[in-house]
Order: structure tokens, then C-alpha cells, then sequence
């Protein structure tokens, strides 16, 4: 990349690292990601919520886990001037559910949400992974049935297939079954692992006990290599949670939506049970989830509510943006140039009259025409509305085309429908 010549020497007026500028054209394609997400969303019936980017550290705490790496490695958590622990979002679901529970939502069951917003972490900065990034989340409350499982995924593979995604990512699927049959499977795991305690990392023997399942999740090469023998919590599933994941799989083939199973995909949260999904690509390399979500029936409870189904998904803006085409350019705007500054006037009126009317319109503010006009033409203007002394006098301007060069006098009183034709 060739180096910036123009940028600040002073650090501090560089970017924190591990967040970035979105500029207008990158911009683009995040409006694109969230905004087609929105759209889809509403189609299905949920409606947008917006939490507080910063809660009470204890509901991170309470909902994530004191084990988890979010919590004891990423949270950026600090004291307010009154001495509270609060802590900028690391997720969404938690700040929902709180929402849930502060505002008396139990009334609105079934509850669908769509939000959307930054988030922090601190994580090692790579491709597809910020500190502040952004993350579109839909969740649903009060459903019980594998019904409400195939509703938010159908949901997040037609996002998907709207953004021309199709043929670039794979739904995996598993279940992490009931309570009883995770309990089963935590006893086997345990068995297993502990066979294995000495050549587990520093992290994953910490959560042996604590939270074996975690250990799953863990990207340290000498705990993947043990991973990969250990048993497969199917082995544990009692009937009732196969009878449930094959309600789940069934409505994926009613609903047209291939899946590959995946025996090692899991959630190490104890509020997580049954279906457990992502939406894979091997376009980014090793970020290859861009979509990921799961049951989690035991979070309101957890949080100090009343026991709540509920099961959802996020989805990161920044990944999914370096997936997707770029979108369509803006509308080409029409400039208006004045010839002198006794036209500033009038020029300013006739901007805010055809921006008004719905066009998309540039005003040259200053400098001579030649100078106007070449800003004009940098701007891509598909015409240039030029007031003149001379067509002032006849209420009436000159447009050009500034495709072709072509120059017509037009009236004001007609200027609009004149400029139709150049939409």
C-alpha cells in the first residue's frame, strides 16, 4: 500500500488501533449490509429496538460469564464519575434481554427485535476482526418450538441471499440438546478431557471444571488437536432433544435451506441449549463466521426474570460488507453555477428549490465559472444549471449537458420538468 504522505505525524490524531474511519464510499456498502437487513427483518415482523451502548458491567457479567474470554480478556469496562462499573457493549443479545426485563416486555410475548450498532472487544486487530465493529442482531422471545429456530435462520439466509450471498456461505447446524442431555455430555467430556489435563492450555484447564464446553471453542493448536478425539455431545442427546432437532431440520428442507451438520459446533454458556448455527464463508480466510446465533431458553431466567424461551443471531456489518458488490453509485447530481456573486443569491434559492423537488443537487459555492465548472464535472454532474445576468433578466436559465455539451436556455418556471429528463 503506498504510504500516506499526508498523514497526521501525531499519533493521537491517527485512529485508536483496532477501529477505522468508515468514509463515505466504504460507507456505502455498510448502509447496504444494515439496511437490507432492516428491510428483511420488517418483512418477517420485527420491529427495530435500539439499547444504550453502555450498560451496568454486571449484566455482561451475569449473561457472558466470568470464564469467558469476552468477559475476563475483551470487555472495555470502567468506572463513571459516581463510581458505578459500566461497560460498552461487547454484544447485543444481553442488552436485550435486560431491555426485555427492564421494560416489562413480558406482555408483547412473542417478542421479535431487529438492532444494530457498534460494539467493542478487545481483540487482536485482523481482517474482519475490530475492536469497535459493527453487528446487525435479531432476536425472538417466547417461542418455544423448533418453529421459532427455523424462522430466525430462514431470516438470516434471506439477508443473506438479499445481499447476493447465497453461493458464498454454508448454514452449519447442531444441537446442544436439553439441560439433561448437556449434563450427560458435560460428564463424558470431563472424562475425556481429564486425560488429557497436562497438554490443555493454561485457559481450557481453568475451565475444565467450570465450563468444559468452552474448551471446544478454543483456538489454541494443541487444545484443537485433543478437541478433535473428543466425544460428540450427539452421543448424549436424550429423545426428546433428537425429536426437537429433527423438528428443526425438517423445517430447514420445508423452508429450502441446505445446512451441513457439524458435531463440534457449540456454545459454552449454560443458558444456550438445542439448535446452534452459523453461516460460514471461505472468502475471508480464517474469520470465515459471518452470521452465528442459537436457543438460548435459560437467559431471562438467568437474568433474574421469568423462565423465557428465546433463540436469535448477530451478524458482522464489516465482514459482510467485504463479501457483497459494491452497491450502485448515488444519483449523478445537477450542479448550479452562478457566474458571478450577484447570482449567489438566486443560485441559492433555485438549490433549495429542485432539492426540494427530490433532485440531488450540488451548489458552486465560490470562484470563477471555469473553476465551478470543473468541480462540476470532478462531482460527476449529469447537467449544469448556469445563472447568468443576461437569463435572469428573462426569468430563465442556461442547463448544460454535461455528457454531450449541449447548451438550452430554459425558463424557471419549466426548469424541473427540463431536468427530469436527466435523472
Amino acid at each position: 500500500m503506498p504510504k500516506n504522505e499526508n498523514a497526521p505525524k501525531n499519533p493521537a490524531l491517527k485512529p485508536v488501533r483496532g477501529t477505522h474511519d468508515i468514509l463515505p464510499a466504504d460507507y456505502r456498502r455498510h448502509r447496504m449490509v444494515v439496511e437490507t437487513a432492516r428491510r428483511v427483518a420488517a418483512q418477517y415482523g420485527y420491529g427495530e429496538m435500539s439499547m444504550p451502548i453502555f450498560e451496568f458491567t454486571e449484566v455482561f457479567q451475569r449473561t457472558l460469564g466470568d470464564t469467558s474470554d469476552i468477559v475476563s480478556k475483551e470487555m472495555y469496562t470502567f468506572a463513571d464519575r459516581s463510581g458505578d462499573s459500566l461497560t460498552l457493549r461487547p454484544e447485543a443479545t444481553a442488552g436485550v434481554a435486560r431491555a426485555f426485563l427492564s421494560n416489562g416486555l413480558i406482555q408483547e410475548l412473542p417478542l421479535k427485535v431487529f438492532c444494530q450498532g457498534p460494539m467493542f472487544r478487545y481483540e487482536r486487530p485482523q481482517k474482519g476482526r475490530l475492536r469497535q465493529f459493527h453487528q446487525i442482531d435479531v432476536e425472538l422471545l417466547g417461542v418455544a418450538e423448533a418453529l421459532g429456530d427455523v424462522e430466525i435462520i430462514a431470516l438470516g439466509a434471506d439477508a443473506l441471499n438479499a445481499l447476493g450471498l447465497k453461493d458464498k456461505v454454508t448454514l452449519e447446524l447442531n444441537t446442544l440438546g436439553d439441560l439433561e442431555s448437556r449434563l450427560a455430555y458435560r460428564s463424558t467430556l470431563v472424562d475425556y478431557l481429564s486425560g488429557h489435563a497436562t497438554k490443555l492450555s493454561s485457559d481450557s484447564r481453568a475451565r475444565l471444571e467450570r465450563n468444559p464446553l468452552r474448551i471446544l471453542d478454543s483456538k489454541n493448536e494443541g487444545d484443537r488437536a485433543i478437541i478433535a478425539d473428543a466425544p460428540l455431545i450427539s452421543d448424549s442427546l436424550n429423545f426428546s432433544s433428537r425429536r426437537i432437532f429433527e423438528d428443526l431440520c425438517a423445517g430447514l428442507t420445508t423452508a429450502g435451506i441446505s445446512y451441513r451438520l457439524n458435531p463440534r459446533l457449540v456454545r459454552g454458556l449454560d443458558y444456550y441449549c438445542h439448535a446452534a448455527f452459523e453461516f460460514t464463508t471461505e472468502a475471508l480466510g480464517a474469520q470465515g463466521t459471518v452470521l452465528a446465533g442459537g436457543r438460548y431458553d435459560g437467559l431471562i431466567a438467568q437474568m433474574g426474570g421469568q423462565p423465557t424461551p428465546g433463540t436469535g443471531w448477530a451478524a458482522g456489518v464489516e465482514r459482510l460488507a467485504m463479501l457483497i458488490e459494491a452497491p450502485s453509485e448515488a444519483p449523478r447530481p445537477i450542479a448550479v453555477v452562478p457566474v458571478g456573486e450577484d447570482q449567489d443569491a438566486q443560485a441559492l434559492a433555485i438549490t433549495l428549490r429542485l432539492r426540494r423537488a427530490g433532485f440531488t443537487v450540488e451548489l458552486g459555492y465560490s470562484g470563477k465559472v471555469k473553476k465551478r465548472m470543473k468541480r462540476a464535472n470532478k462531482l460527476n454532474a449529469c447537467a449544469a444549471v448556469v445563472l447568468g445576468s443576461e437569463e435572469a433578466a428573462r426569468q430563465a436559465v442556461m442547463v448544460r449537458n454535461m455528457d454531450t455539451g449541449e447548451e438550452a436556455e430554459v425558463s424557471l418556471e419549466s426548469l424541473e420538468a427540463h431536468l427530469a429528463c436527466h435523472r
